[in-house]
């Protein structure tokens, strides 16, 4: 029973330096081993020029040296031997020997197999030098591009001690720590932050904790906004089957060892469990749930900052009732939240903490999360420092270019190519446009849209405005010039075209001399002066030009003509008002004879009407 203890402490040791003292790991380009107490220490190691190396985090892994292809130039599953990760396993570290293929070979049959890091022992004593791709052209290496395991070369002296270590059954772990960045462009960015409750594991969870605060502001702007789409993690372990019922595997798992964290102080007598640590994590997972379906997930970052804050472990706060108590604060379903955690000492899967297990086995491009914390941005590993302008960048680098939102356009953030030389893109200076378009990752040249007038062009030489409106921005690059206070414009709807009285291309545009060129005011007493657009054609003394009929005439016969034609207006007007007279007076002089021989009618019979009379009694 001791020798179970004894192991089941190393395994708790495991996962207390794996997650709790990786911010101890020397830098990106230091291994340190972590067990067994023979081998402990830092080790010198190059990083690969390839694959993508786990920057930004710790990595934790056990090491394993294969029985068969030990050189690994060969596929692992000729040799039906797998290194694939389950559910809440740890990663592996591939020790291969080096010889007989390219490095890179070697990292991707690794990483075929299921190993979360290759490390590859030199053959021959001699200082250490970076592996590299192969410089032949090589139509068979399109698999360069996706190797996403980190390498490393290590010494010869260290990896024969690697070997004999695993030889004698000794469980070899190892600590891994680079900085880089490599997301990729998207649309929209969703990303995902692993992520723990514990902070008590030193200077990791200190920094996991100062970035979550100094992060929230950007977080929050930018998924209220519609910018990203943000999800938390928790990682959790499960207790090995041969400790299920010891008592260490009790106080640091829950729901019958399914669910397991490490001890926070590292000593089993004192303090918090890792139990405690699971539950608070499952309530920090439901919290995100609930405020998510509340339309409103942005509340993670506020509960976990408060909780830090109002509930550290130091002051004996990291409790079930502290928690409630920021939970109420926020204004957040308490009900909904315990509904979610469900019953941690029932004899089941938790479906929340299950599901948690199964997204830490990488799909897709995605490898296994195996750094704590890890953020994942359009579903591939972050690789860089921990902090708020690193990641702020990497999640910038999501976007599709020219549709990042306005903060990752920010002087700390990037650089704006457009302020020097324009860019190399089509500028009017004259209006002030330009074709460049500062972006996150450099600059587009693109003719732009001013005022809804769209320019086109290829945005490097050449924008050209157009459609209606065109005209009101930078005359639509057409010829316009003001004299005198006159203004002549060659901008039409259809184009650009000199107006009448100037010639050219409508771009520039220059006056037509008509006098010189003799298409106006060629009669024999005219006499031409060109004028800006136009011209002035005049006559000798006593004439008068018509411009219409290009002729001079007299001033003194247009004027006797012009009283005779008034005279004869006058006369015909007289004329016309006495025959008009006479007409009415006769007229009216008809009309009351009528009346009067009407009346005299129905009083006294008129002589034909007694002739009628007779010629009917004839008749009769």
């Amino acid at each position: 029973m001791g020798a179970n203890v004894a192991l089941f402490r190393l395994w708790i040791l495991f996962l207390l330096w794996g997650v709790c003292w990786g911010r101890f790991v020397v830098e990106k380009n230091s291994l340190k081993v972590t067990s067994p107490d023979s081998m402990k220490g830092i080790y010198e190691c190059a990083i690969g020029n390839f694959g993508v190396p786990q920057y930004g985090g710790t990595m934790v892994g056990i090491v394993a040296y294969p029985k068969a292809n030990r050189k690994g130039c060969q596929s692992f599953d000729q040799f039906d031997i797998s290194y694939k990760s389950k559910p809440g396993g740890f990663p592996t570290f591939l020790l291969v020997d080096r010889g007989d293929c390219y490095f890179t070979a070697k990292a991707w049959n690794a990483q075929n197999a299921g190993a979360a890091a290759v490390l590859v022992a030199d053959n021959k004593v001699e200082p250490l030098i970076t592996m590299d791709t192969p410089e032949e052209d090589d139509s068979k290496a399109d698999y360069l591009q996706n190797i996403t395991i980190p390498s490393a070369l290590i010494s010869k002296n260290f990896g024969d001690s690697l070997k004999k270590a695993i030889e004698n059954g000794d469980m070899v772990s190892v600590n891994l720590d680079w900085r880089e960045s490599l997301p990729h462009p998207d649309d929209r960015v969703e990303y995902e932050f692993w992520t723990n409750s514990n902070d008590e594991c030193g200077a990791k969870c200190d920094s996991q904790i100062q970035f979550v605060k100094n992060f929230k502001g950007a977080a929050q702007i930018l998924e209220k906004k519609g910018y990203t789409q943000f999800t938390p993690h928790y990682i959790t372990w499960y207790c090995p089957e041969a400790f299920l019922l010891s008592k260490q595997c009790k106080s640091q798992c829950i729901n019958h060892g399914r669910y397991c964290a490490p001890d926070p102080e590292q000593d089993f007598s004192k303090g918090y469990d890792g139990k405690d640590v699971v539950i608070q994590n499952l309530r920090q997972v439901c919290l995100f749930k609930v405020a998510n379906e509340s339309g409103k997930p942005w509340l993670w970052w506020d509960y976990v900052t408060d909780f830090a804050i109002r509930c550290p472990m130091k002051d004996n706060k990291y409790t079930k009732e502290c928690a409630e108590d920021v939970i109420k604060s926020l204004g957040i379903s308490l009900k909904e939240i315990n509904k979610c955690m469900g019953d941690p000492d029932a004899d089941q899967n938790n479906p929340v903490l299950k599901a948690e297990q199964d997204a830490q086995i990488g799909k897709n491009s995605r490898g296994d999360v195996t750094i704590l914390p890890t953020l994942v941005i359009n579903n591939r590993q972050y690789r860089g420092k921990l902090d708020k302008a690193a990641v702020l960048k990497a999640i910038c680098a999501g976007f599709q270019e020219a549709t990042e939102p306005a903060v990752c356009l920010s002087d700390d953030i990037e650089t704006n190519e457009c302020l020097e030389n324009n860019g190399g893109c089509w500028q009017d200076k004259a209006s002030n446009i330009t074709a460049c378009k500062d972006t996150f990752r450099g600059r587009i040249c693109e003719c732009p849209v001013v005022k809804g007038v769209k320019f086109v062009g290829d945005g490097y030489t050449h924008c050209e405005a157009s459609g209606s409106g065109r005209c009101e921005i930078n005359n639509g690059g057409c010829w316009k010039e003001t004299r005198d206070g006159q203004t002549y414009s060659a901008c039409m709807d259809e184009g650009c075209k000199c107006p009448p009285g100037f010639k050219g291309d409508g771009i520039k545009c220059e006056d037509v001399d008509e006098c010189k060129e003799k298409t106006v005011c060629q009669c024999s007493s005219c006499k031409c002066k060109n004028t800006w657009g136009s011209y002035d054609c005049s006559c000798g003394d006593d004439l008068l030009y018509i411009k219409e009929h290009d002729t001079c005439i007299s001033k003194k016969a247009s004027s006797e003509v012009g009283w005779s034609f008034l005279w004869v207006i006058f006369f015909g007007l007289v004329i016309a008002g006495v025959g008009a007279y006479a007409v009415y007076k006769y007229r009216i002089r008809s009309y009351m004879d009528s009346e009067i021989r009407a009346i005299m009618a129905q009083y006294m019979p008129l002589d034909n009407q007694e002739e009628q009379n007779h010629i009917h009694h004839a008749e009769i």
